[in-house]
């Protein structure tokens, strides 16, 4: 898997590339910040001409589908459009939740407040669907899976907060900030609490897995994105201490 500090290539042919992003970049243009970094146009320097089929948040890390045709963005747009790509986040949030399964269908409006947030909106937001599992608890934090089946803006985040959980470090959503630190959740931790480094001080949350049809095979596809180093770092330690680890199924097939 070839990587540049900015994304790694999972995979790529002549019609589509799969890319794993890190946290960060836009996938396309901001209508907020035009100066933003984006992965499209990086990607392009290597690839040539990309289309766009589906976003992710900015500050989110994984996997990104491009077209790399017109014919193949058509195709792939009609997937996404018709809900029938399969889409797994994995995220760590502080808490943990009272359900092991949860169906969110919560109306969101993108752009809804003066911090342009998505607000649950009956009156004007638009239909949103999202399940969610819960991996498994590891002090104060805990792995949750979350599988959006529309892709409004911030959607998994949106459905979280509106029930009691926000994920860590989520500079909008949540009102504590603060990213893991091993002092906080090892017992015996003799580091100096002045310089301590967070083992992940940014949104916790991360585009996995996806599953859609090739555009040109028409076989069924999936693309898995491994976790970022800091990422990676926080669930290391996490199933040292606590023994539950997100990625100890996927492992064991």
């Amino acid at each position: 898997m070839k990587a540049t500090p900015n994304y790694s290539v999972i995979y790529s042919d002549q019609d589509i590339i799969v890319l794993n992003k890190k946290s960060g970049l836009c996938v396309a243009a901001d209508r907020y910040d035009e100066e933003a970094p984006r992965l499209d146009l990086l990607a392009q320097k290597e690839f040539g001409e990309l289309f766009a089929v589906h976003r992710i948040d900015k500050d989110t890390s994984g996997i990104v589908v491009y077209a790399r045709n017109a014919q193949a963005h058509k195709d792939l747009c009609g997937q996404f459009a018709g809900r029938s790509v399969h889409k797994i986040y994995h995220c760590l949030v502080r808490g943990r939740p009272l359900w092991q399964d949860l169906n969110v269908s919560l109306a969101l409006m993108p752009d809804g407040d003066a911090r342009h947030r998505t607000v649950v909106s009956k009156s004007h937001g638009k239909p949103s669907i999202t399940d969610f599992h819960f991996i498994g608890s590891c002090g104060p934090f805990s792995w949750i899976e979350a599988s959006p089946k529309t892709g409004r803006t911030h959607q998994i985040r949106a459905h979280l907060q509106a029930n009691n959980l926000s994920i860590v470090a989520d500079p909008l959503y949540s009102g504590n900030q603060r990213g893991v630190y091993l002092s906080e959740i090892k017992k015996r931790w003799n580091g100096d609490a002045e310089n301590e480094r967070p083992l992940i001080d940014r949104l916790a949350l991360h585009a996995w897995k996806i599953q859609f049809e090739h555009p040109t095979t028409r076989q069924t596809v999936e693309f898995t994105a491994p976790y970022p180093r800091d990422l990676e770092a926080a669930r290391k330690q996490l199933a040292k201490i606590f023994g539950v680890d997100p990625l100890a199924q996927e492992e064991s097939q």
